[in-house]
């Protein structure tokens, strides 16, 4: 046999075996991600994690936009909100692309085999069936969910989001930027906003470019201007720059100032609805002095919605200002950035301009603490890397004042008074505004109101969280607000029932830094001890306010109901006493009797009919009343409360002596009498 051939079994091990000479590992190629192409494929970090809450996040951000820019320029904010939705066939139509019939039914996901259908009709009937059972016997039982006609992303479809607004509008060479470049804004630096990494509405866009390929459109115009800025542009993700379609100036005919922004999006209106209805009116309770109109557009006229959440007030906060940083909040890298875009020259007056708390003498000390390679008057730009952990290091160990909370805007003990009352309509509310304090350098303020009965409010606890003006909705779990309300107030000390009263919990935290735990900025933590001990302090003093209220309307509500019960009995009462009398007068009955003067007046009128049963029920119901009254005053006076000026009472000396005598003789009812 020839050894250059092979056998078959050879042959197979050699095309199954690994090739003899190594494969050469993929040389790796060094690569790098714009922001904007980061947030793309992480944008759950951003809130957009489907397309129900990409529809609920957009709305959030845009209106959000619109207050910050209202307020920024002291002006009511008027928000409209539009969402209307866009069918399957009519966004084809925006897009150019032509509806085509399906072929193979088979490769759909809502394709239904028939015998899946005919399971699910079987099963159908029998639900009817035994529901129909049920109702013969008087049985009653939860309504069987409807099986879901698609599978997966559930019903998505195409939606139009408008926002519009009377702020201050975007200067026009600006609009490019603020809008299709992520991480751009103007809400940088140490100051209490809504807003804080800049990705709001480019997260909207970069949501638009994703899910349907259509440019994010803005109309802008500013006060002063007498034109309007169009633009229509959308993302180069990878680059991180505006891609502008048009961009141009247009006649402002109408003299307005403010924002209007569209963007059309994939979402599911159906799973987030009451979420965004949900968050419009929370926004109404936080924001009393805003006007919202918000509408909901459908093909189909009974989903449509229109909500108007009018004004209540035209107190607004005031406009919170930016503050400079705490020595105990900074790090190296701050430090450095500060030295660096200083303008003051020597360490000196960086120490005093650039920090709060910091006066001249104290930045001495400071500096000389530091050691002999300090001075207060070497360059700031000269300081090396060990001097700046030196700085660092002491900035820690040191004593500083807490900064104050003049730079926060909360939103007003009289405004979320006002918001509670306006959305809820409750029977009770009480509200507190704490003293500001701090946590790692950072002042914050806890707002708080409870609420007792209202509109559309469920039994038990109903929380309602806010951070820097923000409704919170999701993640409410693990809130310092929800575990403070459920673990930490005992509400059956206050006189309130948690299981069985319509309680509404508002809590609201400013503050320049909310350390909100997670990506999603939804919840605030509860291992921060300052702010669990002032969310705790602000809920027990609106349970104190509420106790006083309850214990009033408890003690009100049982005099009314003894009040009650003593005029019930005055018809019988004096019935029975008139009868009495009238026996008496007639003489038919004789027996011995004190004051027997003042019997014989009241039996001769009696007799005359100048006293009649109608004359003893009004000096019984007199008598009701009286004594209602001293009892309301009596309590009133051991309250230490003055319901009514009162006035000095001069009582006539009484003369003579008396014998007593029971008080269900008739002797009694003849003193009541006169």
């Amino acid at each position: 046999m020839d050894s250059s051939s092979e056998s078959p079994i050879e042959e197979k091990n050699t095309k199954k075996g690994k090739s003899k000479t190594p494969r050469k590992p993929k040389e790796s190629v060094l690569k790098q991600k714009s922001p904007a192409e980061f947030f793309a494929e992480n944008k759950n970090i951003a809130g957009f994690d489907n397309p129900g809450k990409s529809l609920y996040t957009t709305v959030r951000e845009l209106v959000e936009n619109a207050l910050d820019s209202a307020e920024s320029i002291s002006e009511l904010p008027v928000i409209e909100l539009t969402i209307e939705e866009i069918s399957k066939s009519k966004f084809n139509t925006m897009i150019g692309l032509v509806d085509r019939e399906r072929v193979d039914e088979a490769l759909y996901d809502d394709f239904e085999s028939s015998k899946a259908r005919e399971k699910r009709l079987a099963k159908e009937a029998r639900d009817q069936e035994i529901q129909a059972k049920n109702a013969a016997l008087g049985k009653k039982m939860k309504e069987t969910p409807a099986l879901k006609a698609v599978k997966g992303r559930g019903e998505t479809s195409f939606f139009r989001v408008t926002c519009k607004d009377n702020g201050k509008g975007m200067p026009h060479d600006d609009i490019p930027n603020m809008f299709g470049r992520v991480l751009s804004g103007t809400k940088y630096g140490l100051k209490q906003t809504r807003g804080k990494f800049g990705l709001g509405a480019k997260m909207a866009l970069i949501w638009s470019k994703m899910s349907t390929g259509l440019p994010i459109e803005i109309h802008s115009s500013m006060r002063g201007q007498n034109y309007v800025s169009f633009c229509r542009l959308d993302i180069d993700i990878h680059r991180n720059i505006p891609h502008v379609h048009l961009h141009e100036k247009r006649d402002d005919k109408d003299q307005w100032h403010g924002a209007e922004i569209q963007v059309i999006i994939e979402g599911n209106w159906t799973t987030y609805r009451s979420k965004i209805l949900h968050y419009m009116r929370q926004m109404a309770v936080i924001t009393p002095y805003a006007q919202f109109l918000f509408r909901f557009v459908s093909d189909m006229p009974d989903k449509n919605v229109t909500i108007q959440f009018a004004r209540r007030t035209d107190v607004m906060p005031p406009v919170p200002i930016e503050t400079r940083h705490h020595p105990s909040a900074v790090d190296l890298l701050l430090i450095k950035r500060l030295a660096a875009e200083t303008s003051k020259q020597t360490l000196l007056q960086f120490l005093q301009h650039e920090f709060v708390n910091i006066g001249k003498s104290y930045a001495e000390r400071l500096i000389g603490e530091m050691g002999p390679d300090f001075n207060p008057k070497m360059s700031v730009k000269s300081l090396t890397s060990q001097q700046v952990v030196r700085i660092h290091q002491l900035f820690r160990q040191a004593k500083f004042d807490d900064p104050s909370g003049d730079c926060l805007s909360p939103a007003g003990e009289y405004n979320l008074r006002l918001g509670i009352i306006k959305e809820l309509h409750p029977d009770m509310v009480a509200t507190y505004a704490g003293s500001p304090q701090v946590f790692e350098g950072h002042p914050f303020i806890v707002e708080a109101g409870i609420s007792l009965g209202g509109k559309d409010v469920k039994q038990g606890l109903n929380i309602f969280r806010f951070a820097n003006r923000i409704p919170l909705l999701f993640e409410q779990g693990a809130d310092v607000v929800t575990r403070t309300a459920q673990k930490r107030i005992n509400w059956n000390s206050y006189k309130i029932n948690q299981a069985q009263d319509k309680i509404g919990v508002f809590v609201s935290i400013v503050s320049t830094k909310i350390p909100f735990k997670g990506t999603g900025k939804e919840y605030i933590g509860d291992d921060i001890s300052e702010i669990a001990s002032a969310v705790k302090s602000a809920l027990k003093q609106c349970c104190i306010q509420l106790k006083s209220k309850i214990v009033k309307k408890i003690q009100a509500r049982e005099r009314q109901e003894r009040k009650r019960n003593l005029t019930r009995y005055i018809p019988d009462v004096s019935r029975a006493i008139y009868e009495l009398l009238k026996e008496m007068s007639q003489g038919r009955e004789k027996k011995q009797r004190v004051y027997k003067e003042d019997h014989d007046e009241i039996l001769k009128k009696v007799s005359t009919s100048e006293i009649t049963e109608a004359t003893l029920r009004e000096k019984l119901t007199q008598h009701v009343e009286q004594v209602d009254y001293e009892m309301a005053l009596e309590y009133a006076t051991q309250s230490g409360v003055s319901e009514e000026p009162q006035e000095a009472i001069y009582i006539q000396a009484l003369e003579g002596t008396y014998d007593f005598v029971d008080l269900h003789s008739p002797v009694c009812v003849f003193r009541l009498i006169r």
